[in-house]
This record gives structure tokens, C-alpha cells and sequence, in this order.
């Protein structure tokens, strides 16, 4: 992506400030938008618009300075909105995307504090041409295990390392902050990843305590609710918002040859030790775990430098948590995108998911393509004419 550097110098002294020559910030973003045909949406068919469906629409600022001896200071400020309707998203967060500062050295890797991605996002789901090709409703149902990056980590610590012989590790580790209770609320991950010519892999784990408050909202909060639901908008996990625990493990791996890329992608997440009410609500009285199997085949194939097809098929398994039976998803997506230039480009994407047996709610599983609201059925087409550009 191209974009557009501004010297720390000229960008502050705009605003009354002076900074160092060695310093510099630059500004970036990416606008989505497009028409769209979605076939059942709560029961009827809609034609309308949709404003980060491609990829999610932003602009930020990212900065560094060079200390010295091969040291950074750095920082990153993301804001996520809605093209159509001029709104903030993540909850209305001014920076709700990213927020972070630290530090970043050539030898020992990168330190940041602030609000970020877990290590499923940064080793996973970055290897993920489905989401960047095929667009957000590619993602698997609900995004349950965040390859979509739609969950961020608030009050974290993240570390990264360089690459060695082409291997990176690094961890993520969030804060609670709750008095009395250490582990509440507290999130941690930890990935590698390895990338060797055509050839790119990761994997990570996650774990999370109270998801349904600290994870499943923009805003977490430490105040305990047994009505409270943030998981709500998700029939596929909705009724495990009791769950004391979620964890995922997740692995992507694509190989590039010539104009084509293969990529396999697999995850699981488990909702634990459902029925603890402090985090959250649990009207079938639920107890147990439940558990998820996704397995997907993505391929990218480029016709010419300016022109890229996606095809994407995701397979979601979910089974266990008390009463409640297994439940499946299918999803196929595919795309055609036509680059007008190096910022600007236009597309077309389609996704239908087919689903069966029953749900977290406890009724025949409905289709939910993710960023959609779900259908009254157990099916769900959708399809987009947009235009994307960054800068």
C-alpha cells in the first residue's frame, strides 16, 4: 500500500509543537464502501450499502524515532468508521482499531503497550489471504476465533521478536483490573510464525477469562451482570455469554506459486465452564463446553498484475455444551477484483452459507455471515459491488 509520509517536523509544527529531525509520523488509511444485495437479513431481503465489508475502512497515524543504536521509540493510533454513515465503530472509540506505544529494536524485538491485536491475528490470520482477497464475510461464523481481527486486547503488554532464520515469536498479555480478583477479566496469547520464500506459516493460542465482559465487547467492563450479553448479535455462540473461559488455537499456512496461492487454515475454540453467571447470561441454563472445529481452503489467483480472483470455503463444526446439539456451517465465497491503480481498486465478492442442526439459542441454526445480520433461515447469500482505496 502506498501512502503518504509527513516529516515529525512539518506534521507538529502545524500544531505548535517541534520534534527532532531523526522523527517522522505518517498518515495513513483505507476507504471501503459498496452496494449490496443481502438475501435474508431477520427475515426479509435487503438492498442497500455497507462501508468496510471488503476491508474494514480507517485512517491513523503511525510514528518512530531512532534512538540510536539500532532502538525506536514507536507508536500507532487506528481509527475504524463507517463511510456510510460517518460514524465511529468499535463501540464509538476514537481509536478503537489500535492504540499503542513502545519501543522496537533490531536485535531484541518490539515492546508496545496499549490496545491491540492478540497473537492470533498477528501470526494467524496475517497469513490469511481470504480476508484481504475475499473480504469480511469470508470470515468464519460470528468470527469466533477473531481471524477476522474484529476483538482487540485492551491495557496490554506485546512483545514480538525479529526474525531468526526466518522464525518470529511473540506474546500478548492483558490486564484484568479488576481489585481482588487478579485472573478476572485477563487475557493472554502467545504465536510463532515462519516464513521461508514462497512458503508462510503461523500459529497461536489464546486464553480468556470472561469473555463475554473482556473480549466480545470494545468496551470490557469488570462489573458482573447475569442479564448481560454482549455476545447477543451471534446466534452461533449467543447463548455461551456464561462461559468462565475461551480459548482458541488456531494455525494458517499459503504457498505461493506463480500467479496462484494455496492457502489451509484451521481453528478450534472452546467456550468453558459455562454457567457462571458473574460473566454474563445463560437463560438455557447451559453447563459444560462448547466447542468449535473450522477448517478452510482459501486460493488466490492473480489473471494479471491487475486483476485477482478468491475462492474461499470455510467448514464450522460446533457440538457439546449440555442440552444443546451439534450445529454446522458452510461457506463458500468468491471474488473478482480489478485494480484501477496501485491505491485504487474495484470489486465484486459473493458469499452463501448454508447451515444445520441446532444452535447456541437452542433453535434450528440459522445462517450468519459474519458482519450480517443473520438470517431467519438456514441459508444466506450475499453479494457487493465496491470500490476500495487507500492512501
Amino acid at each position: 500500500m502506498k501512502i503518504k509520509t509527513i516529516s515529525a517536523v512539518a506534521f507538529l509544527a502545524a500544531c505548535g509543537v517541534a520534534h527532532a529531525n531523526n522523527s517522522s509520523v505518517t498518515l495513513y488509511g483505507l476507504i471501503d464502501y459498496g452496494v449490496n444485495y443481502q438475501s435474508n437479513a431477520g427475515g426479509g431481503r435487503v438492498f442497500g450499502g455497507s462501508s468496510g465489508i471488503m476491508q474494514g475502512s480507517r485512517w491513523g497515524f503511525r510514528g518512530v524515532q531512532d534512538l540510536g543504536g539500532g532502538l525506536s521509540a514507536i507508536f500507532q493510533l487506528e481509527n475504524g468508521f463507517d463511510l456510510g454513515k460517518g460514524s465511529a465503530l468499535q463501540g464509538g472509540l476514537l481509536f478503537g482499531r489500535q492504540a499503542y506505544m513502545g519501543l522496537s529494536s533490531d536485535k531484541y524485538g518490539t515492546l508496545s503497550v496499549g490496545r491491540q491485536y492478540d497473537s492470533l491475528v498477528t501470526f494467524v490470520e496475517s497469513r490469511m489471504n481470504s480476508a484481504n482477497y475475499g473480504g469480511g464475510t469470508t470470515a468464519h461464523p460470528g468470527d469466533l476465533d477473531n481471524l477476522n481481527n474484529s476483538k482487540r486486547v485492551n491495557n496490554s503488554v506485546k512483545y514480538t521478536s525479529p526474525s531468526f532464520g526466518g522464525f518470529t515469536v511473540g506474546g500478548v498479555y492483558g490486564f484484568g483490573g479488576q481489585a481482588g480478583d487478579f485472573a478476572r477479566n485477563q487475557i493472554w496469547s502467545v504465536g510463532a510464525g515462519y516464513d521461508y520464500g514462497n512458503f508462510s506459516a503461523g500459529a497461536a493460542f489464546m486464553n480468556v477469562r470472561n469473555p463475554n465482559q473482556s473480549y466480545f465487547t470494545s468496551t470490557p467492563t469488570n462489573v458482573a451482570g447475569a442479564n448481560l450479553n454482549n455476545m447477543a448479535a451471534s446466534p452461533v455462540y449467543s447463548g455461551y455469554a456464561s462461559a468462565h473461559s475461551y480459548q482458541a488455537v488456531a494455525a494458517a499456512g499459503n504457498y505461493k506459486l506463480g500467479p496462484a496461492t494455496f492457502g489451509l487454515v484451521y481453528s478450534n475454540v472452546q467456550f468453558k465452564d459455562l454457567g457462571d453467571t458473574s460473566s454474563g447470561a445463560n437463560p438455557l441454563r447451559l453447563t459444560g463446553t462448547a466447542r468449535f472445529n473450522t477448517g478452510e481452503f482459501n486460493f488466490t489467483w492473480f489473471w494479471t498484475p491487475t486483476l485477482a480472483s478468491e475462492l474461499v470455503y470455510s467448514y464450522t463444526h460446533g457440538s457439546g455444551a449440555g442440552t444443546i446439539g451439534s450445529s454446522e456451517y458452510n461457506t463458500i465465497s468468491l471474488s473478482l477484483d480489478y485494480y484501477l491503480s496501485k491505491r485504487t481498486d474495484v470489486y465484486v465478492i459473493s458469499s452463501t452459507q448454508f447451515a444445520g442442526g441446532t444452535d447456541s439459542s437452542g433453535y434450528a441454526a440459522r445462517a450468519t455471515l459474519n458482519a450480517l445480520t443473520a438470517s431467519s433461515t438456514n441459508r444466506q447469500t450475499f453479494v457487493q459491488l465496491g470500490i476500495r482505496h487507500k492512501f
